[in-house]
């Protein structure tokens, strides 16, 4: 073939990827290729281009050709309404939004908001404010269903005009709740966002809202939830409110409505509640402390509502009162709306009238009403506040039985009249008061209370918490506490598990009962307080016991013994025994010190019924309670859940119970006088230091009742109030729990229970507990006992036994009751009261025990058998040495 013959045309960009660009390119190029057109200069070979050089120069070839938006070739692309991701960038840059979208996104958004925000404000609908204002009344009821009073319907609420409003009070709540009340759009933006952040996360709700919200909370809406919903429609209606109705208008209506406290609705109600006198003749002070109330009456209302809440106290509503009032006043100052010069006049807190209730509340029945209400309040799930109830609506069926109410006033009302008299003795009788709880134990239920002579005239509730201390009615709880836990051992750290411990048996147990014990830790070394001072524990009228098991200790109400086993046990051990039976623990004395075991505390006869009723319920504890059920409409809003708790193991309820059976059955009992004929009861007296409070706390196994005593001037306008002493009240010396308190207790339990069950109590279990002695009590020597002389039954043995002359009877092992390594045999009826041991009186002891671990206490046959109610009167030296502190002994 000749060399001069044309040949074909030859690919120059590289194979299959020129070819496939070159089928990609527009018909009109690649024929335009094929007849030979191209760019380069005549003395280029002929037929030959210029070569694209591979993928990359391809695609910078495309990108110059086709330019910003322009497809293949150079052609334009498709157009997007929504360019994202953007279709001619690459890499993170495709993903990254252009301004104009964002631009656009935004103004899209805002007018979507704006066109939503229109329509739902043409078409809200403001409520009618007679809608929400109507009250109704709220019913309670007895247990057995019958209506025991209608209250709360007659909201205590007068309307009165913006002329009879004092400008001082519409300028207290500006400066207090919004500073731009009479400049703003009715909401308060950052307010309301604040608001709807934290309900959106869940978290707790808060204020924020303006004068016009709270109106349009209180006045226009029935809804009363914290929920997104109500908030949104809350804040339409405020904002339509604001155009349609005047601020002067608005400002009326919040103050005619806000919720003051004590069932007062609207300014005027809280004028006359408060300070009996017309909204209009309110001074700033005053105005400056009805402001206040509306940051919440429950916690800002000087009279307190501990019913309600336990931080709620008189004393701490005082002083968060005070707080505030002056707060509000100086930034009233602030905003130029109080001269200084009036300010600095108003120095004094306006204290308030006491609470008044209504007739229809007297004699018990206010008590009752009150009790059910804060119960209700503290229980519900659904969040129903007292401002919630005074509105209306509800029937609340209580646990209260008619019968064992009127029983309860009854007795009280006999032995007031039979033995108090104010106008003969107006130094000892005057302000004396009782209080009284009953709970049943097998259920929980507040079945009767005795509040005060009369709700309308004395306003605190007695069975709730006074500030009386209870005294030795505490000591049950020190015993179940070192049944339960156990007495710590000496030569151990002070914590130690239940294993390292031992167990005590009221029968087994000897303490000192000495006259002004000198206490001591559980380890011996003697207890000092931070200035340095010993203590001293002295028994009732300062009687000498000397050592006793504590059964009889319990029996006679000596304090020695049970001050000295606190300290064994553990106060703080003790304080959970006692929350354990039911007491709160915010009512209990806080310092870990001795006399926290003899009843430094205060809390509520209500509470000690209950924690006495799990000693009934043989260590169920169940929590008091008042109410069993809430309707309203219809439709049930709250419902009481039984729910029980072993407390106590079975074994240290049921001695619990047998021990204080002695304390009302023993012919030396201080409870004596609490018997019932024919009727199983147990029990304990209180009487305090200083003869300031007196107590029975007692029961049978289906009621548990207490009963306190004490003199207080407790009326509101009182700012010093104080327990005052009763020697010579009722003309006896000194009033001790076994007088008017077991007396009333005997009255009120003997008729409650006519004609019910006579029920038993559980024999008391065996707690496998091991001697003990403590407090100084001295523990017997050990006494060698002769060798069993052999039966004639028993075979001879072939090594012939020794003659007496050759070797003397070899003494058992025996050991001391409080050698935690010793484990010889125990041959019971060493420790006054248990075995065949008769227990008794010491004849020995000496003066002086200068060391060891026994001595002092030896039994005597001629005390009673195993009930451990003999009197130790050995041991009244000075006892060096011993367990637990031995040195007293």
């Amino acid at each position: 073939m000749s060399e001069h013959r044309r040949k074909p045309p030859q690919p120059q960009g590289g194979g299959r990827a020129a070819a496939r660009r070159a089928a990609q390119q527009p018909s009109g190029r690649r024929a335009a290729q094929a007849r030979g057109t191209g760019t380069g200069s005549p003395s280029d070979a002929y037929g030959t281009g210029r070569p694209y050089g591979g993928r990359a120069e391809a695609r910078r070839a495309a990108q110059r050709g086709g330019g910003r938006g322009r497809g293949p070739g150079g052609q334009p692309g498709k157009k997007r309404l929504i360019d994202y991701p953007r279709h001619d960038k690459y890499g993170w840059r495709r993903w990254m939004p252009s301004w104009k979208l964002v631009t656009g996104a935004f103004l899209g958004f805002t007018g979507a908001m704006m066109i939503g925000a229109t329509l739902a404000y043409a078409m809200v609908v403001v409520p009618n404010p007679d809608d929400a204002a109507t009250a109704q009344n709220n019913v309670y009821y007895w247990d057995d269903g019958k209506q025991m009073a209608a209250t709360g319907g007659e909201v205590n609420r007068q309307i009165i005009g913006y002329e009879q409003i004092p400008k001082a009070m519409q300028d207290a709540v500006v400066s207090a709740e919004n500073k731009t009340f009479w400049d703003d759009a009715g909401i308060d933006p950052a307010g309301i966002g604040r608001a709807l952040f934290n309900m959106a996360r869940g978290g707790e709700t808060q204020g924020g809202s303006t004068i016009t919200q709270q109106y349009v909370k209180n006045n226009r809406l029935n809804d009363q939830s914290q929920t997104l919903s109500r908030k949104f429609k809350e804040l339409f209606i405020s904002i339509k409110i604001d155009n349609e109705v005047t601020k002067r208008e608005i400002m009326a209506g919040y103050l005619n409505t806000s919720y003051y406290g004590r069932g007062a609705y609207g300014l005027q109600a809280a004028a006359r509640t408060y300070y009996d006198k017309d909204a209009k003749a309110l001074n700033p002070s005053e105005c400056a402390f009805l402001a206040t109330l509306l940051k919440g009456s429950t916690y800002y209302d000087p009279a307190g509502a501990p019913e309600i809440d336990p931080k709620a106290t008189a004393k701490d509503n005082t002083d968060r009162a005070v707080k505030r009032w002056r707060w509000i006043l100086d930034e009233m100052v602030k905003d130029k709306r109080l001269d200084a010069s009036e300010r600095a006049t108003y120095r004094d807190f306006p204290m308030p009238d006491p609470p008044k209730k209504s007739t229809s509340l007297g004699g018990q029945i206010g008590y009752l009403v009150d009790l059910a209400k804060a119960y209700f309040i503290n229980n519900n799930d659904q969040g129903i506040t007292a401002k919630d109830l005074a509105r209306g609506g509800y029937e609340i069926h209580t646990t209260f039985n008619k019968s064992r109410v009127d029983d309860l006033k009854e007795a009280v009302n006999k032995v007031y009249q039979e033995n108090i008299d104010p106008k003969k003795r107006p130094r000892t009788d005057t302000h004396v008061q009782f209080g009284g709880a009953s709970v049943d134990p097998r259920t929980g239920k507040i079945v009767a209370i005795y509040g005060g002579a009369d709700a309308t005239k004395h306003f605190t509730n007695n069975a709730d918490e006074t500030g009386a201390q209870v005294g030795s009615t505490f000591k049950p709880f020190v015993l179940a506490a070192a049944m339960q836990e156990g007495v710590r051992n000496p030569s151990l750290g002070e914590e130690q598990d239940r294993s390292e411990r031992r167990i005590i048996d009221p029968d087994t147990a000897i303490y000192s009962g000495k006259n002004k014990l000198k206490i001591k830790n559980y380890d011996g070394s003697v207890w000092q307080d931070e200035n340095g001072e010993q203590w001293l524990q002295v028994n009732d009228g300062d009687e000498d016991f000397g050592d006793i098991d504590l059964r009889y200790a319990m029996i006679r109400s000596a304090n020695s013994p049970f001050v000295q086993l606190g300290m064994d046990v553990g106060i703080p051990q003790v304080r959970d025994a006692a929350v354990a039976a039911g007491l709160r623990e915010g009512s209990l004395a806080k310092g870990n010190v001795p006399s926290f075991s003899i009843g430094i505390s205060s809390p509520s006869a209500i509470r000690m019924a209950g924690a006495y009723a799990t000693f009934a319920a043989n260590g169920e504890r169940r929590d008091p309670y008042s109410v069993e059920e809430v309707k309203k409409e219809g439709r049930t809003v709250f419902k009481h859940e039984e729910k029980a708790e072993q407390a106590f193991t079975p074994a240290v309820a049921s001695n619990v119970t047998d021990v204080l059976r002695d304390v009302v059955e023993h012919p030396k009992g201080t409870g004596q006088n609490a018997a019932i004929p024919g009727r199983q009861v147990a029990g304990k007296t209180g009487t305090t230091d200083g003869n300031k409070s007196a107590w029975f706390v007692g029961y049978t196994p289906q009621l548990a009742t207490a009963i306190d005593m004490y003199r207080m001037d407790d009326n509101a306008a009182n700012k010093d109030r104080k327990f005052l002493e009763m020697f010579g009240t009722g003309g006896q010396d000194k009033i001790h729990g076994s007088s008017f308190p077991s007396e009333i207790w005997q009255k009120y339990m003997s008729k409650t229970l006519k004609g019910e069950k006579v029920m038993r109590f559980p024999k008391p279990e065996d707690l496998g507990a091991e001697p003990v002695f403590g407090g100084g009590a001295k523990s017997p020597e050990p006494t060698p006992s002769k060798a069993p002389a052999p039966s004639p039954s028993e075979s001879t043995s072939p090594t012939p036994s020794p003659s007496p002359s050759s070797q003397s009877p070899e003494p058992e092992k025996s050991c001391a009751p409080l050698d935690w390594e010793c484990e010889g045999t125990d041959n019971g009826g060493q420790n006054g009261g248990g075995g065949e041991d008769s227990g008794g009186t010491d004849t020995g002891g000496g003066d002086t025990d200068t060391g060891g671990t026994t001595g002092g206490l030896t039994p005597s046959p001629s005390a009673p058998t195993g009930g451990g109610n003999g009197n130790g009167n050995g041991g009244n030296g000075d006892n060096n040495g011993g367990w637990f502190g031995g040195v007293d002994g």
